[in-house]
């Protein structure tokens, strides 16, 4: 799966919208929240409730997946999709995305959740 894939993946969820908080980085929001980080050719989502759980993720494939800077002590991990093709499966990324992106659902305030 390539990033232009994965980005149509992320963003055809219920109630995704596209964003760009910072220039050159695009997001991918439910209810205002980020639950993927979608610029470059990477991919950042929620892997746990904190750094410990979504560690399993980075021992399983340590050339393709590394602590997301600044805020991977909260469980998000960044996915090196170069790396990544062919190592990791195409139904796992997207099981990555679902994962968080229902994590940050979850979170959500009743009213902002998405029908």
């Amino acid at each position: 799966m390539d990033h232009a894939e994965l980005v149509a993946y992320a963003l055809a969820k219920p109630g995704a919208t596209e964003d760009e908080p910072w220039e050159g980085d695009t997001v991918a929001k439910v209810g205002g929240k980020i639950f993927a980080f979608l610029g470059g050719n990477g991919l950042g989502v929620k892997c746990g409730r904190d750094a410990d759980e979504a560690a399993e993720l980075r021992h399983r494939y340590p050339d393709a997946v590394s602590i997301m800077a600044y805020i991977g002590r909260y469980g998000w991990n960044t996915v090196d999709l170069d790396v990544a093709a062919g190592a990791i499966p195409d139904d796992e990324l997207c099981e990555l995305v679902d994962a968080s992106y229902e994590a940050v659902v979850a979170k959500l305030p009743k009213s902002k959740r998405p029908r």
